[in-house]
């Protein structure tokens, strides 16, 4: 680990101030942050500690959801009785994520920002453009097993590793910030990230000094909740293919649907196309089976990761079923 400068920040403004500057980092829990220094992927001049900001409440809002603050640890989340009891779908992929000692210490504006677990950019000796631009890409031919099927590109197919943000994409959430000249902003959680593109170093829409202060969820949309997540051992593993869905049921027909899926791209991938086919239809594997061919009509495989493709529509096709009822 290189030497750094450490600043606590006392105030919002002091943050945005400080990450003005390209080799100013925020920490909170620091729970990917600190690996990627010990390794040198991340050499920040100087460390801004945000812990001390009053970002660690979960409130109700006006129109009847819920504001998680940035500092809300996962543990402290996914535990809350509201969350519980309308937000299963968050809960359930919280806990599906990371020991509970990192639970304890990760919050939600740090888990929004994570950064890929692609072998190559943890490894300083091997290429990788979002660490090196221009560097090349050492998965396109390499080891990809874990890597994209969707929304990748020539300098990058890492995926998005979280669990969190895929549940908020499901239940369209957004993210608030504070920016450097002072003003708001409240993103979609399904804008937040960005697929690779020529740019792979820049894993969302974040620009210089701006913070994340706090996560919406709308009014609770009720329907059944699921969240299926398929890894290579039972616990503690980043996931090869997850689901999420919001299903609403009106008697045998669906009356609304939203999922979003992970391990699958850059970003946890939300197809609206997928949404609407599956609302006011009967569920039907015929009906799943569509929804599938449209989730993976551009997908690619890379050698290690072809897999990935027909579970993803086993995935999506069981869980589909769950949230049915069609499986009971």
């Amino acid at each position: 680990m290189k030497p750094f400068d450490y600043q606590r920040a006392d105030r919002l403004e002091h943050v945005t101030d400080l990450t003005s500057a390209d080799d100013t980092t925020v920490i909170a829990g620091g729970t990917n942050l600190l690996d990627l220094m010990k390794l040198q992927v991340e050499t920040p001049s100087t460390l801004c500690d945000v812990n001390r900001l009053p970002m660690n409440d979960i409130e109700a809002t006006d129109d009847g959801g819920l504001r998680i603050g940035a500092l809300v640890t996962n543990s402290a989340c996914a535990a809350d009785a509201r969350i519980r009891s309308d937000y299963p779908l968050l809960a359930r992929a919280i806990l599906a994520g990371a020991t509970q000692q990192l639970r304890n210490k990760a919050t939600t504006g740090g888990n929004l920002c994570q950064r890929t677990r692609c072998y190559y950019f943890y490894n300083i000796d091997q290429p990788c453009n979002k660490r090196e631009p221009g560097s090349g890409c050492g998965a396109l031919n390499g080891y990809n097993k874990l890597h994209a099927v969707l929304g990748a590109s020539e300098t990058c197919i890492a995926t998005y590793p979280g669990d969190m943000a895929v549940a908020m994409s499901a239940l369209d959430a957004r993210v608030e910030t504070l920016r450097a000249d002072g003003s708001n902003r409240s993103i979609p959680v399904r804008e937040f990230h960005r697929l690779p593109g020529d740019e792979p170093w820049r894993d969302n829409v974040l620009e210089a000094g701006e913070v994340i202060t706090g996560v919406t969820l709308p009014p609770p949309a009720g329907g059944r909740q699921v969240y299926r997540k398929v890894r290579e051992r039972s616990s503690y593993a980043f996931a090869l293919v997850s689901v999420a869905a919001l299903v609403t049921m009106d008697g045998c027909r669906i009356a609304g649907a939203s999922l979003a899926f992970g391990g699958l791209a850059h970003k946890p991938w939300h197809d609206p196309r997928i949404d609407e086919l599956l609302s006011d239809a009967e569920p039907s594997d015929e009906l799943f089976d569509k929804a599938a061919d449209l989730l993976l009509e551009n997908a690619r495989g890379y050698g290690d990761n072809d897999f990935k493709i027909p579970l993803a529509r086993r995935t999506l096709i069981a869980t589909l079923r769950e949230a049915t009822g069609e499986n009971a």
